[in-house]
């Protein structure tokens, strides 16, 4: 009889956000307003630095944290918008997603705890509880969506390594401001936690004065990492590529992680992803900003609250009004309406949902009309 595998992995539940994709697919003509895949394709002028790379057969291992030329892009990229890595701090990941796994499995060790503000990314927790560590969740639904210093001071214990924080957030959009940012400071500089910085959404800004953590709070260098990934503003959710920057002390004992795990990127796709630092995504915020608009007026409309988001391409209007969980709205919307959105409880806050409206204006339209027929008729 075989062996027993990884009970950390045994308990894990798969992705509820693809659950739910994979439910609307079964339903031909359904809307997905569910996944945050940007519609538009990759630019061409990215794409066609692959096409060049692969002429010139750049198909070898390259050096496992990246090749030198995509470092130094990265660490000047990362410059101009005033941080301070050089490329050896720099260590290109299949994704950010990869990136947040190394940077845990190089942290955490068995009986852990990780503090998970949510809402948040399923990821987070999934990965903590493989590393046979413990999340420790961080209700902010009852602040606008920020952090309360007295209950984030409640949730370190002795067992305490990190902080995972998103802004703008994944599902709700919205970014932390000063007081959030500061009270995560406070904290981590009293008890040496971790601060691990998930900024993919940082060039998807609507409003002025959005600070990212590692800017705001540079004397924590040497216990914060950024993470960050070229699939949200440059469409390249395909390509698994990004990056993380962190302090040498720290950058050192994470690319350990990425090597045995994967060794490095895909070598072909490093050009294109220097020349996409290059390439401005001003055009597709601005068509995200107008769809935010029109989906902020919808849901005022159908008379669900919302937090207005200040980045990203999500919404996470509030259903309690309708006396359905977020799993009941979200099946019935699929099976009934042809829409399909992603429970709130797949992100640890029950009584939302989260809409996506990075797909194509016809289908966003047709699904904001699809959803306030059915929200009418609860």
């Amino acid at each position: 009889m075989p062996r027993s595998l990884n009970t950390s992995l045994v308990r894990l539940k798969s992705s509820g956000i693809r659950r739910i994709n994979a439910l609307a697919a079964q339903h031909p003509g359904c809307i997905a307003l569910a996944l945050g895949e940007p519609e538009f394709d990759t630019p061409q002028e990215i794409r066609d630095e692959v096409t060049r790379a692969l002429q010139r057969g750049e198909t070898h291992y390259p050096p496992n944290n990246g090749t030198p030329f995509l470092r130094r892009s990265i660490s000047e990229y990362m410059s101009a918008q005033g941080f301070d890595y050089a490329p050896d701090n720099v260590i290109v990941t299949d994704g950010a997603t990869e990136a947040l796994h190394a940077t845990l499995l190089a942290m955490l060790e068995p009986n852990d705890e990780v503090i998970i503000p949510t809402p948040a990314f399923g990821l987070y927790e999934s990965i903590v509880r493989v590393n046979h560590a413990f999340p420790v969740f961080l209700d902010t639904a009852r602040a606008d969506f920020q952090i309360d210093e007295d209950a984030l001071r409640d949730r370190v214990t002795p067992a305490t390594k990190a902080i995972v924080i998103c802004s703008p957030n994944n599902p709700t959009g919205c970014i932390f401001n000063a007081a959030s940012l500061d009270a995560v400071a406070r904290v981590a500089a009293e008890t040496g936690i971790y601060v691990i910085c998930d900024d993919v959404y940082n060039r998807l800004v609507y409003t002025d004065g959005y600070e990212r953590f590692a800017l705001r709070h540079p004397e924590l260098r040497e216990q914060t990492v950024v993470v960050d990934s070229f699939s949200k503003p440059w469409a390249m959710t395909g390509w698994r590529i990004g990056w993380l920057a962190a302090d040498p002390s720290l950058a050192v004992q994470i690319a350990k992680a990425h090597q045995y795990m994967v060794s490095s990127a895909v070598s072909f796709e490093m050009p294109a992803a220097a020349a996409a630092l290059s390439a401005d995504p001003a055009p597709m915020l601005e068509t995200y900003r107008a769809r935010r608009a029109r989906v902020l007026a919808a849901l005022e409309k159908m008379g669900l609250s919302v937090v207005e988001p200040a980045g990203a391409f999500y919404v996470f209007p509030s259903i309690k009004g309708t006396g359905l969980t977020s799993e009941q709205f979200c099946t019935r919307a699929i099976e009934e309406a042809g829409v399909g959105l992603v429970p709130g409880s797949c992100f640890g806050s029950e009584g939302y949902v989260r809409l996506s409206y990075c797909v194509s204006d016809e289908d966003l339209d047709e699904g904001l009309r699809r959803l306030d027929r059915f929200v009418a008729g609860l």
